[in-house]
Formats: C-alpha cells, structure tokens, sequence
C-alpha cells in the first residue's frame, strides 16, 4: 500500500460520522502478515474496530462466534482458500459484507468471487487511498442498512406487501425470475435484467430496491436511450458552472443523487462507450467526475446498480455496443423476464387486476369493475402481444375507458390496432427466415408454430392433456412426443405445462 493517512483525508467523501465507525467491526483476512497489518493498523487509526487472521479456518471460527460487517479476505491463502473464507462469512451472517483482495484481478476470478457473494473485490497492489474509500463505501452500506432496519422497526417504509400487485403472475418462469430477485435485493450485488420491451424489467427494479437494505433511500433511474450523449453524461455526473453554453451554475448529477440508495440503468446498450468508461470508473472505485470538472474528483459515491437492456447482452459485447468490463460488472446476477406470449396464463390475472385498477382511476370507487367474459379472456389470450404486459395494460385502460358498468366486458370492447409487424413479415413470414435456405427456413417456420402451438392449445385446455388432445384433434401419444420435442413438460401439481 502507499498513501499516508494525511493524504486521504481530502477522500473521506462518504462521511462516516466518527462516532459511527467503533460500531462497525471489521476481520481483515489474509496469511501474508505485512499487508495483513498494514490494513489493520490503517484502519484501526480511521476509527473502526477492527480484528485480523491469519489463516482461513481461524478466520472462519471467529466468524462463528462473533458477528462482524465488513470481512477483508485474499483470495489466495492455504491450506483454507479465500473464496472457503467467503463462504464461511456469509453463512455466519448473511448481511456481511465481503470484500476480496486478489492478486490475480482477472475477470473469471473476480465475477467468480462476486456471484459467490462477495460485494466488490480489490486487486494488489492498491493504495491506501483505493482501500480507504472501499471500506467508506462498504461502511456507509452498514449504516444505511441499519437505519431502513430502525424504520422498518418503527413501522415506516414497511415493503412486506410491496410485490402484492406489480410482480402478478403464476407461470413458473416469471416466478422464478421473482424468486431470483427476491434473493438478490438482500445484497448489494449488481442486476441485469433482460427481456423483450414491456415485460417490467423496471417494476422488477423497484422490487429490488424495495426488499433491500437500501430502501429507506432513493431509487433514481435514467433512461440511457432517450437522451443525447453530452445531455446523459450531464445528467448522470453532472457539471460545474460554465462548462458548456447555458452551465450558469455548479449541478450534482443523478449519481450523486442517488448516493446510499439504488441506480436503475435502463437501456444500458445504448450509452456510449466513452460514457461507458466513466461510468465503470464509478462502479469500481464510486469516483464521480462532473462535467467540465479539472479536479481529480468532485464526489465519492455508494450505488446500488441495476440495469436492463432489451438486447441480448453478450451479443451487445461482441458487437462493440458495451464494454466487457462494464458488462461482467454490472451482470453480477442475470435476471430474464419472459415474454407475455409465455405466460398465456397469466393474461387473465393480469387483465382483472388492471381493470381494477383503471375502473377505480377513471370511474371512482362507486361501483366494483365489470367482469370480462370468457370470450373476451380467449380473445385477450390469442392477441401475440408484441408490447407484452405494458400493451395489456394499455388494452384494459382503454376498456376501463369505454365499457358500461351494469354489463360484462365482451369481445367488442377489446381496441383493434393495425399490425404494425406487416412491414418486417411477408405473408406473415418474418423477412429473416425468408432468407434462409429452403428447408431449414421451413423447419423453424414449423418449430415456431407448433411451440406456439401447443402452448396456447394447453392454455385453451386449462392444463387438461386428454382436453387438450381432443382440441387439437390428435392422441395423447402424439401431444406428449410434441411437448417433449419441444422442451414443454407437464407439472402434474398443478395440471399444466411449463
């Protein structure tokens, strides 16, 4: 390490009140005694209460009987390796935060550490100034956490119910994409979150933040495909005064808005990659630089990041669309919706649901919504839905809208919106396939259709497979060899198919 502690007293941006940090216990975790001490000395003259090991399996036992929140571990130790250490600390206490240092900062090793648990990772050498920040960062998590536990305590903030209405649906894998979220908005890790437009990559987003320990603060988003380059770089950083035509004054960014709580990147895939660069800067050591800015920085940060994107990411990174830095740092967990075609069942919970909530927002409370008809659920569940949910939901308001209170909702009131497909598809036939050699553009024309097939078929069937066959005018035989082929299996708890 290098950096006296004079020196970093310019860096202490966080703030962590004096009296605060003898409450924050900190094990740092390492079998090379110079560096071991190195950080332990220099931390305990910032004011925390820190304690040290040598080896993993001491590590671990004094884990066990006492509870620590920060752990500072070297990845590589023996006989009891770092990533042993990890593992140890978030059994003993699954709110620690684990911070490895390694030797070897590649990117597999890193990403590894993280989805094992661990917060963030420091590669050797560092500097004191770089471990000062990272543990005020790691810091100003533990004393936020604590405070959205006092609130939540006090009855303020309570988020026990806040999944009731917006994550709604039963189809396995939407509930498992919930599941997964659920687990992750306990940590501090990065999300992305992927999936077609409209599938609410950004109310699965505000799930997170709300489980999390950040909730008592705020979730800021910013849509990076709605503004110019030079407008997002200054709304994310912000500027100081006179940095470009109409900078009268000094503005803080989003980012620093945003500090202590949680960032939602939505399109991620269309920021630049300059832009790109200064963000990973943010997320790596939480430096903010405003625009126009000649001081080395003008902010010290602690975000949460999540992001999303409608692109397939990978392919984004092979097109040069993103960074692979940025992208393994902020995917540390991937979460994919998928699209309302896949989850038919869940149309008509939806639909209620939404008619509920736009028959009270334009009609009052005075009178309970009219039902839909189960024409007009089987209309809803053939529509292909290219908007996915928020295009239902757009479909039930306009319902909402024009619909009689003394009569069901029929067919008839369903809007009719003009295909604007038509130009991408030749008779119906998507212009990609068409050019595609004969037979395979129609194997996948024919896997495309009997996928789509049996999955509305099933719906049709309420899950029953003798029902199911009699509609599609086939033996059971022939349902199951299609299902199988298609990846479709049955789930005999609940009579239908994933």
């Amino acid at each position: 390490m290098s950096d006296t502690l004079a020196s970093r007293g310019a860096f202490d941006a966080l703030s962590i009140p004096p009296e605060a940090k003898p409450t924050i216990r900190i094990l740092v975790v390492d079998d090379e005694r110079t560096l071991r001490d190195g950080c332990t000395s220099m931390l305990q003259a910032d004011g925390y209460n820190v304690s040290s090991a040598g080896r993993g399996d001491e590590a671990i036992d004094m884990m066990r009987r006492s509870r620590f929140d920060i752990v500072l571990v070297d990845l590589h130790m023996t006989p009891v390796s770092g990533m042993e250490v990890v593992a140890g600390a978030l059994e003993a206490n699954k709110e620690v935060i684990v911070i490895v240092i390694t030797g070897n900062p590649s990117v597999a090793t890193s990403i590894e550490a993280l989805r094992a648990g661990a917060w963030d990772y420091l590669p050797k050498p560092f500097s004191a100034t770089h471990l000062h920040i990272l543990i005020g960062r790691a810091a100003h998590v533990i004393l936020v956490a604590r405070e959205t536990r006092d609130l939540r305590r006090q009855g303020v903030g309570d988020s026990s119910n806040s999944d009731k209405v917006t994550l709604l649906g039963t189809a396995p894998a939407f509930r498992s994409a919930v599941e997964l979220a659920r687990r992750v908005a306990e940590t501090d890790a990065s999300v992305m979150i992927t999936g077609e437009s409209g599938t609410g990559k950004e109310v699965v987003a505000q799930f997170i933040h709300r489980h999390s320990r950040r909730a008592s603060r705020s979730l800021v988003s910013i849509n990076c495909a709605a503004l110019p380059a030079n407008l997002l770089e200054s709304e994310l950083f912000g500027h100081v005064k006179g940095a470009f035509t109409g900078a009268d004054r000094t503005k803080p960014g989003l980012l620093e808005t945003a500090n202590g709580g949680t960032f939602f990147l939505d399109e991620v895939t269309e920021m630049s990659l300059p832009l790109q660069a200064k963000l990973l800067r943010v997320l790596q050591d939480g430096i903010v630089r405003r625009v126009g800015s000649e001081q080395e920085h003008d902010a010290i940060v602690n975000v949460r990041f999540i992001s999303a994107t409608n692109r397939e990411p990978a392919e984004a990174v092979s097109q040069g669309l993103l960074r692979e830095d940025l992208f393994y740092r902020l995917r540390v967990v991937p979460i994919k919706l998928p699209p309302l075609r896949q989850r038919l069942g869940d149309v008509a919970l939806l639909a209620n649901h939404f008619l509920a909530l736009y028959w009270e927002r334009h009609r009052g409370n005075r009178t309970p919504p009219p039902p839909l008809t189960e024409a007009t659920i089987e209309a809803l569940r053939t529509r292909p839905w290219r908007g996915n949910v928020r295009e239902l939901q757009n479909v039930i308001e306009h319902v909402a809208v024009i619909a009689d209170a003394d009569r069901p909702v029929d067919p008839e009131h369903l809007p009719v919106y003009e295909d604007d497909s038509k130009s991408a598809t030749t008779s119906g036939v998507p212009l990609a396939v068409m050019r595609e050699p004969y037979h395979l553009a129609k194997d996948k024309l024919v896997a495309d259709f009997e996928k789509e097939y049996l999955s509305r078929l099933v719906v049709r069937a309420g899950g029953n497979m003798s029902k199911a066959a009699r509609l599609a005018g086939i033996d059971r035989t022939t349902l199951y060899r299609l299902m199988e082929k298609h990846g479709f299996r049955r789930d005999d708890s609940s009579g239908t198919m994933e």
